[in-house]
């Protein structure tokens, strides 16, 4: 029976207050592998390899907030093929405990006092907050040292910001680590019980979600908490600006709560000519008193079309579809203006960080960068944005001010902006230096190095086939051919210049229609519509449609996923494929 099996079992056996025969399981959990026989041991290696990858994810998680993504990767690794929980053994003198499946026990777990341990009170796990000294975390009832994380760990450094404290606040806005592995490999680190009276209540802090905005019933849920959604595919190429209500969503924190009459954007200069002599704060009146500048812009999450690369093989973030995109006509005032007014020269050196009014539970905001030549150049027509297609913004899409980086990747596209800053450095945030960055096909979670990856900016050149849907059954009109649609877009405002598709796996190609703005090559920031007929031989009853994108750079995308998968799933444009059905009218 393995680790995991015989703490489930001891769980089981806590809940029926059974301590004796608990604490000698959990003492056979300790000395697991002692006895077992080499491949035993093999597997256990490589489990405790898995179970130290998922509590850094975790626990990074939880003491920095970080997004998801090392979360959901690293809690969904195996450890193993761990037997089937057995039923207690308990006399029938015993009351028999609730039958749990293996999740809700897990959940149990931090909850419940382990006789076997030790009780620490509060303040001797604060004092536990270096390596020196130990690095302990607690979590409900649960007191944990993580020490050799620091160590052994890329990034390790950031689980400090939790040493000595409790996590459960930071999981209750993070709640991917509700999963059984992460449960279970959090409990095998456990120390002691901390003393009731010390024991953190989440409920007693109100829930961070209480105030979430109404979203449309149509949006698509990729994650509830912290909410991102997308349209349905095939509403998608419908209209050419996307409508707002059903424009995706992508948050990484709970949407904060802004007034547009007590708002207020700080602009500091710490780098270049002019660093640390200019700084200034805008009302929200004051920018909309600037001269209105209204650019046309798709954003597009770095994680578009994830789902289709994690066919190849496994990657980690949320299972996006085609549909984090959308088109919108945004409005506001130029950034390079207000960047020139205050002294502000161009320098290739310089950086310009933005960070957003959606805090994680240390106070640190959503942040990113981009490069200062970007944020100068009247023809990148970066934005400070208040309107969308001649709306306010929403909540959700960043009221009242957020930055528009036209051709970037959305995550730079800061909502909720609160802090504008030169600087000679890119954000150091978690978003800017530990995400949205693509590796090569063979690195994995125990090579990665993010600092030696370049942040994603411009976005490839991608496509997508909205309609008709995979698996829709397709009628062929009367002269045998049926009617594609869909979307095209290149990063870096380059022109989507054509869009080929093929039913017959490449052998013939045909060009479809493009609906464009007419634009100067360099500020295509919108994305292409396209429409194509293709015929369909006569006996025909269904077919495979791909698609691909040619921008004004003749960049193409790629056949296939094999070659540019990445671990994070991200920059995912190789050709879009849909099989459908297709149906006649009877003869």
């Amino acid at each position: 029976m393995s680790s995991m099996c015989l703490l489930r079992k001891a769980t089981k056996l806590l809940l029926m207050r059974q301590r004796s025969q608990a604490a000698a399981i959990v003492g056979v959990c300790r000395n697991f592998g002692g006895t077992a026989s080499e491949e035993e041991q093999s597997k256990q290696r490589g489990g405790e390899q898995a179970a130290r990858s998922i509590l850094y994810g975790a626990l990074t998680a939880g003491g920095i907030g970080v997004g998801y993504f090392i979360f959901d990767y690293l809690a969904q690794q195996r450890l193993g093929s761990d037997e089937p929980s057995t039923k207690s053994n308990a006399s029938s003198s015993t009351v028999a405990a609730p039958e749990l499946d293996d999740k809700a026990l897990a959940r149990l777990w931090h909850k419940t006092a382990r006789d076997e341990l030790p009780t620490y009170a509060l303040d001797e796990v604060q004092s536990h907050n270096t390596v020196e000294t130990g690095i302990w975390v607690t979590y409900g009832l649960g007191v944990y040292d993580v020490t050799t994380f620091v160590d052994n760990h890329p990034g390790g450094d950031k689980i400090l910001m939790a040493a000595g404290s409790a996590i459960d606040p930071f999981w209750a806005i993070y709640q991917q680590h509700n999963t059984l592995q992460v449960l279970e490999l959090l409990e095998s680190y456990r120390i002691g019980n901390l003393a009731k009276s010390d024991v953190v209540s989440v409920e007693d802090q109100g829930s961070p979600w209480a105030n979430e905005p109404k979203r449309h019933a149509l949006l698509k849920p990729a994650a509830e908490r912290p909410f991102n959604a997308e349209p349905p595919l095939g509403m998608l190429a419908e209209k050419f600006y996307t409508p707002n209500e059903l424009f995706y969503i992508r948050n990484h924190l709970p949407v904060p709560t802004l007034q547009d009459d007590d708002y207020g954007l700080e602009i500091e200069i710490s780098a270049g000519k002019h660093a640390g002599t200019a700084e200034r704060t805008l009302s929200f009146e004051d920018i909309k008193r600037l001269p209105k500048h209204t650019v046309t812009a798709a954003i597009m999450c770095g994680g578009n079309r994830r789902s289709e690369m994690t066919r190849v093989k496994p990657v980690k973030g949320l299972s996006w579809g085609a549909g984090a995109v959308g088109n919108a006509k945004w409005s506001g005032a130029r950034l390079s203006d207000l960047l020139v007014a205050m002294g502000v020269q161009p320098d290739e050196r310089l950086h310009v960080i933005f960070e957003g009014a959606d805090l994680d539970p240390t106070a640190h905001p959503y942040a990113a960068s981009i490069p200062l030549s970007k944020a100068l150049d009247p023809r990148g027509d970066v934005i400070l944005a208040y309107e969308m297609n001649d709306e306010p913004l929403t909540r959700d899409h960043g009221f009242p001010i957020r930055a528009i980086v036209p051709g970037v990747v959305g995550a730079r596209n800061v909502k909720w902006l609160t802090r504008i800053v030169v600087s000679d450095q890119e954000s150091d945030s978690h978003w800017q230096q530990n995400d949205y960055k693509g590796f090569s096909p063979s690195t994995d979670w125990d090579t990665v190095d993010f600092s030696l990856a370049a942040a994603i900016q411009a976005m490839p050149v991608t496509s997508a086939i909205c309609t008709p849907m995979p698996d829709e059954r397709v009628r062929v009109s009367g002269d045998g051919h049926i009617t594609v649609r869909g979307y095209a877009w290149s990063g870096g405002g380059r022109r989507i210049v054509r869009v080929d598709l093929t039913a017959d796996a490449g052998a013939t190609w045909h060009v479809a229609e493009l609906e464009q703005e007419d634009l100067p090559d360099g500020r295509h920031y919108g994305w292409s519509l396209w429409t194509a007929r293709i015929p369909v031989k006569e006996q025909q009853k269904e077919l495979e449609i791909w698609a691909k994108a040619v921008d004004s750079a003749y960049n193409v995308q790629p056949e296939s996923f094999e070659n540019i998968w990445n671990l994070r799933g991200v920059l995912s444009n190789a050709y879009h494929r849909v099989k459908v059905k297709l149906i006649r009218e009877a003869k």
